[in-house]
């Protein structure tokens, strides 16, 4: 049955519209240096995370579910040039329609070598439309292959910070322990605790660098660390928390000033990671809001501190409100980020998809750097 023209043309408009929404997409997310949102992106990183999610669900093991989830990223961004080709092809298809004789068929066998290869248009209008076609898919697959490089730089970035803070803490990182280990010196018998305002500088650096890149280019996210028990999100966490915890058990001998604006450039730096992922991070959290993390862990870790003799200026119970006062600016975007990733149960770092105990750094004996 032969289809109106009026109706190929109502076609040809809806498959203008999908041409229009794959070009969007494209520029916004590999052009564009800023996080812009697109429903189609959104939709493939939905059904791409359910897959995973669906896979490694029955996995109680967290590093063989860390083993699958490290291809999620991959996955994702291949799944984003078919989509993006897809909607291309559906969007010309429809396109093309009008101009040719006869039916969907037609209009399908035209634009598939358009988009994929060499065409066999003849008439002007359909010649036009599958130049156009086959452009647009040469466009899409360069600006793919040139994203690549740069978000590995980003990469290789982050986790060059991320594997010096391991060496210097263990793995997964921990607040306190990060903290102890620095005075603790590996039972040199020296604190190297005066390194601390160089590190606070660096990660002061590190998390606006991060800001700018994770939110600019989203699957960089999805990137996880090369070993399973090292996470950018966890170790970020952990450098906050030892800001933290030593602006408030020991406020005259903290270096104030570069803890202050690794915390800001921290925090700042969770929460718009957090908001261009969709999670309802506020931009001013409530003071009063409090934290999940208990007074008990609090306790636990001062005194895993006074056990290498850390020096602490005040009671943690007149110290307790303070951290709480710098925690509640980053601890829910943290958690939401650690939860929807899966990412290696750390100490502090809140609740996972599947309940998985906390895994306590290792801290090597007096002498030993291992």
């Amino acid at each position: 049955m032969a289809v109106p023209i009026a109706a190929r043309d109502v076609a040809a408009a809806v498959g203008a519209l999908l041409v229009l929404t794959a070009a969007v997409s494209v520029v916004g997310t590999l052009i564009v240096p800023r996080s812009v949102a697109s429903w189609l992106t959104r939709w493939v990183g939905a059904l791409v995370d359910g897959v995973f999610k669906l896979i490694t669900s029955p996995i109680a093991s967290y590093k063989q579910r860390d083993r699958i989830l490290a291809a999620e990223a991959a996955t994702f961004l291949l799944a984003q040039v078919a989509a993006w080709l897809l909607m291309s092809f559906i969007g010309y298809t429809l396109l093309v329609w009008p101009f040719i004789s006869g039916g969907i068929t037609s209009a399908v066998t035209l634009a598939s070598p358009a988009v994929f290869g060499a065409n066999d248009a003849l008439g002007a209008a359909e010649r036009i439309i599958a130049d156009l076609a086959a452009g647009t898919a040469l466009i899409i697959v360069t600006l793919q292959i040139a994203y690549l490089p740069t978000l590995y730089s980003a990469f290789n970035r982050r986790e060059d910070e991320v594997s010096l803070l391991n060496a210097r803490t263990g793995a997964p990182s921990w607040g306190p322990e990060l903290l102890a280990r620095t005075h603790y010196a590996l039972g040199s018998g020296t604190s190297t605790i005066d390194t601390l305002p160089d590190l606070y500088e660096r990660w002061e650096g590190w998390a606006s660098d991060l800001a700018e890149s994770h939110t600019t280019y989203l699957p960089l996210v999805w990137f996880r660390s090369p070993r399973p028990l090292s996470s950018w999100v966890i170790s970020l966490l952990a450098v906050l928390d030892s800001a933290a915890l030593y602006l408030a058990l020991s406020p005259q001998s903290a270096p104030v000033v570069p803890a202050r604006l690794c915390l800001r450039s921290g925090f700042v730096c969770l929460r718009e990671i957090a908001q261009a992922m969709g999670f309802g991070i506020a931009d001013e959290p409530d003071p009063d809001a409090g934290i999940t993390l208990s007074y008990q862990e609090f306790l636990d870790a001062v005194a895993r501190l006074r056990k290498v003799d850390f020096p602490i200026e005040r009671d943690p119970a007149d110290a307790w409100p303070d951290f709480v006062g710098w925690r509640v600016n980053y601890e829910p975007a943290a958690y939401a980020m650690a939860y929807a990733l899966d990412l290696v149960p750390a100490i502090w770092s809140g609740p996972r998809r599947r309940p998985t105990p906390p895994i306590t750094p290792f801290r090597p004996p007096p002498g030993r750097a291992k």
